[in-house]
């Protein structure tokens, strides 16, 4: 059973070694996460599985690692670099800088349809009594003229629904979002979103979006979930917004 997620972004930039001169500019992006991911490690789960977008459906076990050398930098992340995507490699970091070891890995192509996401969801909540999810996703790469893609009016307010979705923990909504539209604004997040949607199986949790900002013109959010069944932790800090 689901009983806590923290959704966090998963720009390469959040490694202060990719980031570099402007590492401090994204120092509040960062603490964002850690105090997301934080609530994870008070949840006391028993298991931790990170979700996130990748090439092809897979899942790796807790020994997979990975890297940033696409990105010219020689970090390593785990015992196995080289074989876990982005959206997990920033995950495992984001984890183990909270003291938390992932029981195991998710990667999801841009094609999971919403459906496959739900059911993979509900496959990762029935795993143990206590499970916990790190789902990792950026928002819109469209939302204006710094953008890796060209701009479209529909990506600001995109995103801000899926914020406030996050903080109503409105799995009803994510779950409804289509692939065709999240494709056409390089929505990252959309099937690791849905898979979250899916693990609630329908239960009333308590939602927070954390941070919501677009310092490159892509929309990252950070944002907890707490089920009703999870003791003795509170959500992290006051919401921020742009």
């Amino acid at each position: 059973m689901l009983i806590a997620a923290a959704v966090c972004p998963h720009p390469p930039v959040l490694f202060p070694e990719v980031a570099q001169g402007a590492a401090a500019e994204l120092d509040p992006l960062r603490a964002a996460c850690d105090r997301a991911v934080a609530l994870l490690v008070k949840s006391g789960a028993d298991r931790l599985h990170v979700v996130g977008r990748g090439d092809s459906e897979r899942r790796h076990g807790p020994g997979a690692g990975g890297d940033l050398t696409a990105y010219g930098v020689d970090v390593r992340v785990g015992p196995a670099p080289g074989v876990l995507g982005l959206a997990a490699t920033v995950g495992r970091r984001l984890a183990e800088r909270a003291g938390a070891a992932p029981d195991g890995y998710l990667e999801l192509p841009a094609d999971t349809t919403p459906e496959r996401a739900a059911e993979l969801g509900r496959a990762l909540a029935g795993e143990a009594e206590r499970v916990a999810l790190l789902v990792m996703g950026d928002g819109s790469a469209r939302r204006d003229e710094h953008s890796p893609g060209y701009v479209d009016e529909r990506a600001v307010p995109y995103d801000d629904a899926v914020a406030d979705a996050l903080a109503r923990a409105d799995a009803s909504y994510l779950a409804g979002l289509t692939a065709d539209t999240a494709r056409e604004l390089m929505v990252a997040g959309r099937p690791a979103w849905q898979v979250l949607a899916g693990a609630t199986e329908g239960a009333p949790f308590k939602g927070e979006t954390i941070a919501y900002e677009a310092p490159y013109g892509v929309g990252y959010l950070v944002a907890t979930w707490i089920g009703n069944d999870l003791d003795g932790a509170e959500a992290p800090g006051a919401q921020l917004r742009e």
